[in-house]
Order: structure tokens, then C-alpha cells, then sequence
């Protein structure tokens, strides 16, 4: 059960949470930092282990959920959200951006315009005229951009591409129809990896860290790039082998490495252009991840809803009007669970008026609409029946 019966749930907040994100709880949950025993948590970048877990759900403002212990949570029925889609264009904006500063020598030239601080402004003149020639570069308009990845980062990343007037060919086989619908139809699609990084003068990874994509460009890869292709990554650090990328760059295969993941190695390079993990990093990403969030944690906690969770199979129910109880159940996935908590509300003359199970081979959970009150003692029943990991009883029609 919910630990303040005075509030729907308290909220911890790790990190700065844009405000618009926050207002979403309103006067009815409690939300502050640092929060003891917290129902649920909203993070950034923070790390959230087992010493911090709250009660019930932990929503990342963004995508990425390494910072999570997301199997302990599973295994204590912990929810974890995230946020997908919400900093997808600042991402891919800025993957665009710097592929075309690349391809025009753009940092290389800014840092020689500032080493002329100090000189007279003919000297300075004189010595652009003669230094220009060193930062021609090449249009991205002709060239084949190669897009690893068509989740919503990879798909408007294609989709800028061709509004370029580039080649685009991506690559993704798990494709799923929303994203389908939303990638251009002039995008080529590959149907391997070899294929992509065979075209391509620019090749941009967007995919998860999971454990078949470590280190999914490597020293076997990058051989069957084009002679000077750029390769970019701002997906995550451990996708490309760092040993094997600047291997490349020292053969000459590969023209130069963007990244948002800078290391000690990766930085010393002159040909390496790396940023300080600012892919999500704007005020509008920020905003929307965290509205995202919010909402994903009071529909949550007012109906039981689950829609992004990473660990979680996605449930939604539209609750009768006649419907006073949800009772929301989260179980181990392992044989006759529904019977034994269906049984345990039959026996005490509860009338189950609707319900929903989903699945996903770990975690079962359940929404069990009732259209009168469930007491206490029967909450706890059903959290001591084996394998029941958490139960709440949300009142409903407040």
C-alpha cells in the first residue's frame, strides 16, 4: 500500500527535473529530492541502485537506462520507465549538425581564426587568404549517409539526411511500423550491416547497449568502410570498439570519429571531434522527457497504467464507471498465479467486475477492477501468496 494515505504517491526526484514535468503531479503527490522511502523515483543521469530504490517505479527522463539496476528492480517488481522519443530530435539535430561542421573543416577553421588573436587586422587578412585553402571542404548534398538503427533518433537522422539531398541507406531488423511510417520513402533499407558500411561516406549508429550491439563496429567492421568515411556515435560509448576506430583513423580508412563519449584516448586525437554527452542536452528535450516521465508515473499510480517501461509489459484498462477498486498486482511470470489471486478475492465474496494480465516472461502483471471496496486484509493476502511481488489498491472514481 501506498505509505501517505494524505497524497496518491510521493515522488523522489534525482537530478534536476525540468519544472513543466513536475507540475504535472499538482497538489495531490508529494515530490521533493532526497525523499526517504520515496513510492516512486524521477531520474536523469543519476545512479539508481538497490540503496535507492523506491516502492514502486522509477522513470528515466530520457532513453538510455544504464544508470538503473533495472534487473534488480525486476526482480523486486520495481517498474522502470523511460521516456523514448522525447530527445530525439535534439539528438538528431545534433548528429546532422556536426556531420556537416565535419565535412566542412569547421572546428579545425574556428580554432585557427582564433589563434590570429593579437594580430593586426591586415596581418589577420593576409593570413586568411592564405590558410582558407586548408579548410575546403565537401557538401553533404551527393554523398550517402548509412543510418544503423531506425528507432525515432535513427529515423529523423535518416529522414534530415535526404532533406540534404543525400543518399540514404539504413539499416534495421527490427523495424517497427510506426517508425516505418515515419521514415521518408526515398530511404534505401540494407539488409546487412556489411551492406551500409560498404556505401557509406558517413556512417551514424543509433542502438541500444545490449549485449549483441557491444561493440557492434569493430576491428572487423570498419576494414569495409570507404576510404575516409566519417563514423559517428551517439548512441553509446561501448557500440564502437574505441581501439579499433582510432586504429582506423591511424590507417587512413577512416577520415575521422564523432562521438558523444569522450575518453582519455579519444581526446588526444586531432581527427576525434568529441562532445561532453550533449546529445539530449536541450532545454526542449529536457522539458519533454520530463513531462513524459510525470505522466508515465501518475497514470501509473492513478490506474495502473504501464505504457514505456523497460522492464514491464505494457497494460492499459479503461476502468467502468461503476468500477470503485483497481487492484493492481505484480507477480514473478511463473504458472497459476492468475488462479491464485483471483481466488483469494471468490472466496471472500469479491466480484471481479473486469480484468487484464500481460506478460513477459519474468513479470506478470494484473489489473483487477472490482466495483466495491477490497480491505486490507485481503491486500495483504494476496502480497503473501508466493511469487506476488507488490500489490496497491487504487481507489477509483475519486
Amino acid at each position: 500500500m501506498l505509505t501517505k494515505p494524505d497524497f496518491l504517491a510521493r515522488i523522489g526526484t534525482l537530478n534536476n527535473i525540468a519544472p513543466a514535468g513536475l507540475n504535472i503531479f499538482g497538489n495531490t503527490y508529494l515530490v521533493r529530492k532526497e525523499m526517504e522511502s520515496p513510492d516512486a523515483l524521477i531520474v536523469r543521469s543519476a545512479k539508481v541502485g538497490p540503496d535507492q530504490f523506491p516502492g514502486f517505479a522509477i522513470a528515466r527522463a530520457g532513453i538510455g537506462v544504464n544508470n538503473i539496476d533495472v534487473e534488480e528492480a525486476t526482480r523486486l517488481g520495481i517498474c522502470v520507465f523511460n521516456t523514448p522519443g522525447g530527445n530525439a530530435r535534439a539528438v538528431a539535430e545534433l548528429v546532422t549538425d556536426m556531420i556537416g561542421a565535419q565535412s566542412r573543416h569547421v572546428f579545425a577553421a574556428v580554432q585557427f581564426a582564433r589563434s590570429l588573436y593579437g594580430y593586426t587586422d591586415p596581418h589577420i587578412e593576409e593570413m586568411v587568404e592564405q590558410k582558407k585553402k586548408d579548410f575546403v571542404g565537401n557538401q553533404l548534398a551527393g554523398k550517402t549517409l548509412g543510418v544503423i538503427g531506425l528507432g525515432k533518433i535513427g529515423v529523423l537522422v535518416a529522414n534530415l539526411g535526404i532533406h540534404q539531398g543525400m543518399r540514404v541507406i539504413g539499416l534495421d531488423t527490427m523495424l517497427t511500423v510506426p517508425n516505418a511510417h515515419q521514415l521518408s520513402p526515398q530511404v534505401e533499407l540494407a539488409k546487412t550491416l556489411e551492406q551500409v558500411l560498404e556505401a557509406a561516406h558517413f556512417v551514424t549508429v543509433h542502438v541500444p547497449l545490449v549485449p549483441e550491439n557491444k561493440h557492434l563496429i569493430n576491428g572487423a567492421q570498419i576494414p569495409l568502410m570507404r576510404n575516409g568515411a566519417t563514423l559517428v556515435n551517439y548512441a553509446r560509448r561501448e557500440i564502437c570498439d574505441e581501439k579499433a576506430v582510432l586504429a582506423g583513423i591511424e590507417s587512413g580508412k577512416l577520415a575521422a570519429y564523432i562521438t558523444d563519449f569522450p575518453t582519455k584516448e579519444l581526446v588526444a586525437h586531432p581527427r576525434v571531434i568529441a562532445t561532453p554527452h550533449l546529445g539530449a542536452s536541450t532545454e526542449e528535450s529536457e522539458e519533454t522527457c520530463a513531462v513524459m516521465a510525470a505522466r508515465q508515473l501518475r497514470d501509473f499510480f492513478e490506474s495502473g497504467t504501464v505504457v514505456n517501461s523497460v522492464n514491464f509489459p505494457t497494460v492499459e484498462l479503461v476502468p467502468d464507471r461503476a468500477v470503485r477498486t483497481r487492484l493492481v498486482v505484480v507477480n514473478r511470470d511463473v504458472p497459476n498465479m492468475i488462479a491464485e489471486i483471483t481466488s483469494a478475492l471468490g472466496e471472500n465474496g469479491i466480484n471481479i467486475a473486469r480484468s487484464r494480465n500481460e506478460s513477459n516472461g519474468k513479470i506478470g502483471y494484473n489489473l483487477i477492477d472490482v466495483n466495491g471496496t477490497v480491505p486490507h486484509d485481503i491486500v495483504d493476502r494476496i502480497s503473501a501468496v508466493d511469487n506476488v511481488l507488490k500489490v496497491r489498491a487504487i481507489p477509483m472514481n475519486r
